[in-house]
């Protein structure tokens, strides 16, 4: 298939896809879940509240010395996730904008690491698994392109 038209495809399915009628709710008043590239997710907004419960504390991915480098608190998890290898499996970034089924961090909150070559235990590690609403959240802005918003 030529690149012009699976291009012209991917968007429409994306502009045809999207559900509901602007008021964040389906026809039968359930809410849509989480907002997709198109609906402005954000990093400051809807992915950093993720990590500051799940992820940022102090001997996990915060403080002085985070495990791995790996720092997801406010101000500092951009830097350390997106476009930057990951010390697990190097050939991977921990954030690929654009490419969440590419991106590290993904496959660790997703418990898919093995899958990729990667080791360790589906993040976060000792505390309760993502919703699958917040690892489609974190997706969905990856997929968006990972702006540092």
């Amino acid at each position: 298939m030529q690149p012009r038209l699976v291009l012209t495809l991917a968007l429409s399915c994306l502009l045809t896809a999207c559900p509901g009628d602007g008021t964040g709710l389906d026809e039968n008043g359930n809410p849509l879940g989480p907002p997709g590239p198109d609906e402005g997710v954000t990093l400051s907004s809807d992915v950093q509240p993720i990590f500051t419960a799940s992820c940022a504390f102090t001997d996990c991915h915060a403080g002085n010395n985070p495990v791995l480098g790996q720092n997801l608190s406010a101000g500092q998890a951009y830097g350390s996730i997106v476009n930057v290898n990951s010390q697990e499996v190097p050939a991977l970034k921990r954030v690929l904008p654009l490419f969440p089924d590419s991106s590290y961090l993904v496959h660790k909150i997703q418990g898919t690491q093995g899958s990729v070559g990667g080791l360790g235990g589906r993040m976060p590690l000792g505390g309760a698994a993502l919703t699958d609403e917040e690892i489609a959240t974190i997706r969905a802005w990856i997929t968006a392109g990972a702006p540092n918003n």
